[in-house]
């Protein structure tokens, strides 16, 4: 599956930003916590515009970050007016841009607009080219059992079933535990 560049991009910081939660974390603790983490997210995922580093905006962002998860869960209907909704909140007006090395990409806030209002736009456009090639399954939660993290799937197939390499090396190994002891009955 293939979206535009900027698209995947908002997509993949999407998902980064919903699995900071402790309960999808490596860590089991919310890695969401400081305005310094919030920082490292960005400056990994190029954000620019406006940063206020400080805890409103913190709040604002993980406030954001619920709302996205809770997308994440929808049907594509659902979803569509969950994104018209943040688009609307926003009184959003995309325009094409170019910038910090980035080509031509879509923004729909000002780079100052506070920065969870331009993260819900972003991804917003990007959910946008998702419900319209109703590809919202691809949006998904992941399947091991003691998780909370979201995925992505852009995979050929769509099978991506976890969110990290991690969750499914684990639930394999929990498999192959229950499949040797039913073995051994």
């Amino acid at each position: 599956m293939h979206f535009a560049p900027d698209t995947e991009a908002s997509l993949h910081f999407a998902v980064a930003l919903c699995n900071t939660v402790a309960r999808a974390t490596r860590s089991g603790a919310d890695e969401l916590a400081t305005p310094a983490q919030l920082t490292a997210l960005l400056d990994t995922h190029r954000y620019s515009g406006r940063f206020d580093r400080n805890e409103r905006e913190l709040i604002d962002v993980r406030q954001t970050r619920e709302r996205l998860r809770h997308i994440w869960a929808l049907g594509r209907d659902d979803a569509a007016a969950e994104v018209n909704a943040m688009l609307a909140d926003a009184r959003a007006l995309p325009r094409l841009m170019r910038h910090d090395g980035f080509d031509w990409h879509l923004h729909a806030t000002d780079s100052q607009a506070p920065l969870a209002e331009r993260v819900r736009v972003e991804v917003s456009l990007a959910l946008v080219d998702v419900i319209r090639t109703a590809e919202t399954g691809r949006l998904r939660p992941c399947a091991a059992a003691d998780c909370e993290g979201v995925l992505l799937d852009l995979s050929r197939n769509g099978s991506k079933r976890f969110c990290s390499v991690r969750c499914g090396n684990r639930m394999n190994m929990v498999a192959f535990r229950e499949r040797a002891v039913t073995q051994g009955d």
